[in-house]
């Protein structure tokens, strides 16, 4: 029986501090969020990574469903940050999946705020951040990553146009061994640099798409209409309306484009 991912991407190694000092693999899961946050709640180190090959209740943003077949990367990692670093943990999961998909396939992928990884103007990857706050104190918080490799784009119906996957963006087959240990090196130097107070934000806001662009908000009330215009210290967006008023949007409650085109792939 050939390795399954978690021992393949070991068997290179992965030096890390804190990310993936606990790995657990499973063949099929209902979703390893899920699973992240139960071993969280059980008393789990922080740096425990879960990965399965095939999940079947992934989400992703706002609730939605991600599709989790095999052949791609589906994974939650269990954080125990302190309250400021709390925000960042979207943000430098971002800065690592583009470093990672950079550094293992020479492509240069680009960030639609708050947390979708583009290719070509299609989504290739998703970040969901779940916390547990108690009072002014982080019990946990488990960020999930979910990356088209060999997504079967033909299966997705209407959002196939908007959807991209490794492979295809290539021209050819991506190790996932490769990009997860790669991936989760790059998690755990950015973590750490955050931990000791070193910024992200430099690094994350040239790679976002979204700057400079008109943009409509979705998933609130009233919705807006205006040019995006930056970011504040914590990842939120300024929108500058119609009217010239600036409203600040944060990622729990905005979608960029038409909710029809991220059914399935939050």
């Amino acid at each position: 029986m050939p390795p399954n991912l978690v021992s393949a991407t070991l068997r290179r190694g992965l030096f890390t501090r804190v990310v993936g000092k606990r790995l657990l693999f499973f063949q099929e899961i209902s979703s390893t969020m899920d699973e992240a946050s139960r071993q969280a709640r059980a008393g789990s180190d922080e740096g425990l990574v879960v990965v399965a090959e095939v999940q079947s209740a992934g989400r992703g943003r706002l609730g939605r469903n991600w599709v989790s077949s095999p052949g791609n990367l589906y994974f939650s990692v269990l954080f125990r940050p302190a309250m400021p670093v709390l925000p960042m943990i979207s943000i430098l999961a971002g800065v690592a999946i583009v470093r990672s998909i950079r550094t293992c396939t020479g492509l240069d992928p680009r960030i639609k705020w708050p947390n979708d990884v583009m290719l070509q103007g299609k989504k290739v990857a998703g970040i969901l951040v779940e916390t547990a706050v108690q009072g002014d104190r982080v019990d946990h918080a488990v960020l999930g990553i979910g990356i088209n490799i060999d997504l079967d784009l033909d299966s997705l119906g209407d959002i196939q146009d908007f959807t991209t996957n490794l492979n295809v963006a290539l021209g050819s087959p991506v190790s996932r061994e490769d990009l997860l240990r790669q991936l989760l090196h790059d998690l755990d130097a950015l973590y750490h640099q955050a931990t000791q107070g070193v910024a992200v934000l430099p690094e994350w806001r040239p790679l976002l798409n979204t700057i400079g662009q008109r943009v409509q908000t979705y998933g609130r009330t009233p919705s807006h209409t205006g040019v995006a215009e930056d970011v504040d210290d914590l990842g939120n967006l300024l929108l500058r309306l119609d009217d010239g008023s600036l409203v600040t949007l944060t990622a729990g409650d905005v979608s960029l484009t038409h909710p029809n085109r991220e059914d399935s792939h939050a």
